[in-house]
């Protein structure tokens, strides 16, 4: 059984779904813990499927590594298999990236290489591009370059608000990322040969 903790910063609409899916006895990963870099109301989700959780605020820390040691120390508790980044609004300091490398994923709402960065959504429809995306990547220390582990378009409409074109991505996100780890469970997906 893959055990994964999950880390937020908003509401955990991915979150969520990842717990729904593992409700399932059939799904092959547990979330272990949930983590959060503020009093996120994604911690809601945690409390009510009875899962652990923590809070490393970043503004108690003096710096991004101070954080990140924090941080370490709270997953290195749970030692999980897998660490997913869900709505985490933090670029993780190098030195825990190297700590998990490969087994940090991280979702966004891009087609990558596409609209890397906190606004991918906003980024696509100011360029005025047909469609757009959601992808699930391998996290290195770059913003959003790691070695994409699945993707899918999503059309932009004409009417297409920032809001709407990002519910319209989220459900892609989450049915990506449940696959993904599916996958990366059953062995069928090899972090360490992504491309």
């Amino acid at each position: 059984m893959l055990t994964v903790a999950v880390l937020i910063s908003g509401a955990g609409s991915n979150l969520r779904a990842l717990l729904e899916a593992a409700r399932h006895p059939d799904f092959p990963a547990r979330v272990v813990v949930v983590g959060a870099d503020r009093e996120a109301d994604g911690l809601a989700h945690a409390e009510e499927f009875g899962i652990p959780s923590f809070t490393v605020p970043w503004h108690e820390h003096e710096s991004r590594e101070a954080w990140g040691e924090e941080l370490g120390r709270q997953l290195a508790v749970w030692t999980p298999d897998l660490v997913v980044l869900s709505g985490l609004m933090r670029l993780l300091p190098s030195s825990l990236v190297a700590a998990y490398a490969p087994r940090i994923i991280n979702t966004h709402p891009a087609y990558l290489p596409e609209f890397p960065g906190a606004h991918g959504v906003r980024d696509a429809l100011a360029a005025g591009v047909r469609e757009t995306g959601a992808s699930v990547i391998v996290v290195d220390d770059g913003v959003d370059t790691g070695p994409v582990l699945a993707q899918e378009r999503v059309p932009i409409r004409a009417d297409d608000t920032e809001h709407t074109l990002h519910e319209r991505i989220k459900p892609v996100e989450r049915r990506l990322l449940i696959d993904v780890v599916r996958r990366i469970a059953t062995g069928d997906l090899s972090l360490t040969s992504a491309p």
